[in-house]
């Protein structure tokens, strides 16, 4: 399942440069798939909606950092652990229930990602 920052978040930004898919936002900022990615042209979402992979999406969060769930692979195939929970110092990177993936999952995202 892909991980969520809660409401406990502190800002310190100490997630964001170690997401290897680029899958963490500072509040408020507009996030794509193509960034931190290879990825171009048309992209699937989860839920099956189409978009471009270059297109500014609203943010998820304006307040606190966020996680893109469709770019959120729990860093499988790159690391043991998700490297955002490792680092957060008040711990508030934890699995979101809302994305449910198996590894296999979440290593095809991966693939898709970083072609």
């Amino acid at each position: 399942m892909a991980i969520k920052i809660t409401d406990e978040c502190i800002n310190c930004g100490a997630c964001e440069p170690e997401c290897p898919n680029n899958a963490i936002y500072e509040g408020g900022v507009e996030w794509a798939f193509a960034d931190g990615t290879t990825v171009k042209g048309m992209v699937t979402l989860m839920d099956g909606t189409l978009l471009d992979a270059e297109q500014r999406n609203p943010p998820v969060e304006n307040d606190t950092y966020y996680i893109v769930p469709n770019k959120c692979t729990e860093c499988q195939g790159f690391h043991e652990e998700p490297q955002c929970a490792a680092v957060c110092p008040v711990d508030c990177c934890v699995p979101d229930e809302m994305y449910r993936e198996t590894v296999e999952e979440l290593l095809a995202k991966k693939e898709k990602l970083h072609i």
